[in-house]
């Protein structure tokens, strides 16, 4: 593919004369828009202007590239401007920008068009080829020097790849360079780097880390015969492999001006060692514009895309064990005391649910150990793991559970902060010694002695409060249990009202069971349902995991909807809460009971009134899912 293949005659203008960099980059959209590549324009403005609320993509030099990269292309494309008068344009050198091309992106995997869009960000580098297309005379002129030029120099990772490291050289410098989208800077960072090495005489391998994967990685020879390494990124780069390395961090804007700065240090060995065990090496470094809530937002999804395949499988296993022991024995003719048993009655049925429920036990564990990891790194991965497993074994659930998470990252950070004025052999054993007995056990004596005793007198609280409810309460009563299965999907709200749902079963109050396990059958449900009817509100991983929440939801397994709990709890536990309060409710107005303490609509032979029942499902499960399709926003 060739740059002119996305650079539409029609998405180029040589006269326009904005007055602000609002107005450039709408004019820009605009120009976009003719080129027929754009489906919505709203929404790919919105997702440009987003972008440069990161960080600015005036470069210098009198350009800017801004870019998009959402849903709302359909193509590929390029639109440029020459703006005579220049624009102010927040630019990184503070010169007014003279000539801006504005990329688009479709959010798809087919990533083809990367490689022309980095070449053409490379070429702009070259001050006679921007001049030239600030100086040409017609819209057919301009697109002849980019073709010209497009013939004329090679890739820039083709180039980079004869770059590498040589033994013969004096100095062996690398570089590594990577921006949040990976389109454009990253590439422009890379061949920053690369001129000035050249300038200064001396070779350099780049490892560039764009939208198509990384290239022209560094191997761990390159590293070992390395004197020094240059990252210029503002997006996550592996950094443990530069353990014991000289390395210079700096933001990827700091490739593209200040290239001969960072050689000269490079060079000159002007930079700190690194180690793994005293920085926060694994966390994404974020841009200028990345706030506090972002930061907290990419650590918690860190915990819940690993913790995702452990409640998908074995949730999956324990519906399955439900579904064997239905087929299998009659449950009406079941005692009380075997219907607790349900699932595990066969010999098949026990097998399932083991593995499935020993899959579950990981659950917890994996999300604070990885949302700890990203904070800390691997030292926080251990205190992490503890955590949740004190969370899951004790009252706090999974809220425990991420609170565990961001405690055990951030002790490590300060366990870190006090092992630097150690002396340097004791330093050493920190990530061996100190980081897992002293974390682990601050993480024992915090969750132990703070997080569980709160949640107990929560727990004790709810345990009373419902025990005091009955009678002409019993819709309200209805209400409360179905939105209490909601609010932590397993934690201590949900393990409260679920007890209390087991023992009105031995009191003989079989209403109150049925309120229970509706209101934990429906908000896996409205999740299954909101993953197909809302697509914008949800991410492709969420999309594609979601339609298995009917089966965990049917087989009354809450914990299939933690996931998109964890990562939008403000907007999916309140509609959770919702529509499983209003099923509990409608189960007690239709006078429905249970007299099995689990088994979802695999039990539904010993529900009493089961049409009702299922009608009431089906009403929460439906008001849960419009409120997440209202409430939820849209997601690039």
């Amino acid at each position: 593919m060739r740059i002119t293949d996305l650079l539409d005659a029609k998405s180029i203008s040589l006269n326009l004369s904005p007055k602000s960099k609002s107005e450039a980059l709408d004019m820009a959209v605009d120009l976009m828009v003719k080129s027929g590549k754009i489906n919505d324009r709203e929404g790919y403005r919105k997702q440009v202007y987003l972008r440069e609320e990161e960080s600015t993509t005036g470069i210098g030099e009198g350009i800017a590239i801004p870019h998009g990269k959402c849903d709302a292309v359909d193509r590929p494309g390029l639109a440029a401007m020459v703006i005579k008068d220049g624009v102010d344009f927040d630019s990184i050198d503070g010169d007014q920008v003279t000539l801006l091309f504005l990329i688009a992106a479709p959010n798809t995997e087919d990533n083809v068009h990367l490689d022309v869009l980095s070449k053409l960000s490379v070429l702009l580098m070259d001050e006679e080829f921007s001049k030239s297309l600030r100086n040409a005379k017609s819209v057919d002129e301009f697109i002849s020097i980019v073709d010209k030029a497009d013939d004329e120099n090679p890739d820039i990772d083709e180039r980079l790849k004869s770059t590498n490291v040589s033994n013969e050289s004096g100095k062996k410098i690398l570089a590594v360079t990577s921006c949040p989208t990976g389109i454009a800077h990253t590439y422009m960072a890379a061949e920053g780097i690369e001129k000035a090495a050249s300038a200064a005489g001396v070779n350099v391998k780049i490892e560039t880390r764009g939208s198509g994967g990384a290239k022209n990685v560094l191997t761990d020879n390159d590293i070992k015969e390395a004197d020094c390494i240059i990252v210029a990124a503002d997006a996550k780069v592996p950094m443990e492999r530069f353990d014991g390395k000289k390395v210079i961090e700096c933001q990827v804007s700091d490739g593209i001006n200040k290239a001969d700065k960072l050689i000269e240090r490079a060079v000159n060995g002007d930079a700190p060692v690194y180690h793994a065990a005293n920085a926060s090496e694994s966390q994404s470094k974020e841009t200028s514009g990345g706030g506090v809530g972002h930061k907290i937002y990419t650590q918690l999804m860190n915990g819940v895309s690993h913790m995702l395949p452990f409640v998908v499988g074995g949730g999956i296993l324990i519906a399955i064990a439900f579904l064997i022991d239905g087929l299998s024995v009659d449950i009406s003719s079941l005692s009380v005391k075997d219907r607790s048993n349900f699932g595990t009655i066969t010999p098949v049925a026990a097998m399932f649910k083991s593995i499935g429920g020993l899959a579950f036990n990981f659950m917890l564990p994996v999300l604070a150990g990885f949302i700890a990891m990203a904070i800390g790194d691997r030292p926080a991965l251990a205190l992490g793991f503890v955590g949740g497993m004190i969370a899951y074994n004790g009252k706090s659930g999974f809220l425990g559970a991420i609170v565990a998470g961001f405690l055990a990252g951030y002790v490590i950070l300060l366990l870190r902060k006090g092992c630097e004025k150690l002396p340097e052999a004791l330093e050493k054993l920190a990530p061996v010694l100190i980081y897992p007995v002293v974390g682990i056990l601050i993480m024992g004596l915090a969750m132990n002695y703070v997080v569980e005793p709160v949640m107990g007198v929560i727990n004790t609280g709810l345990n009373t409060w419902l025990g005091s409810m009955g009678g002409s309460s019993k819709i309200a009563l209805g209400f409360i249990l179905g939105g209490m299965m909601a609010i932590d999907m397993g934690g201590p709200f949900n393990k409260a009202a679920y007890v209390f749902g087991i023992n009105s079963i031995a009191a003989g109050n079989y209403d109150i069971m049925a309120a229970v396990m509706i209101g934990g059958m429906a908000p896996p449900c409205a999740i299954a349902l909101a993953t197909m009817l809302f697509k914008d509100k949800f991410t492709k991983e969420q999309r594609e995991s979601g339609p298995t929440n009917f089966v965990m939801g049917l087989a009354f397994i809450t914990e299939g909807a933690i996931p998109y709990a964890a990562a939008d709890p403000f907007r999916v536990i309140p509609s959770c809460i919702i529509g499983s309060g209003v099923a509990g409710a409608l189960s007690m107005v239709f006078n429905c009971t249970l007299m099995a303490p689990h088994g979802g609509i695999f039990v539904f032979p010993v529900v009493g009134g089961s049409w009702m029942y299922l009608l009431a499902l089906v009403i929460g499960t439906v008001i849960s899912t419009v409120l997440l399709g209202v409430l939820k926003k849209k997601v690039s």
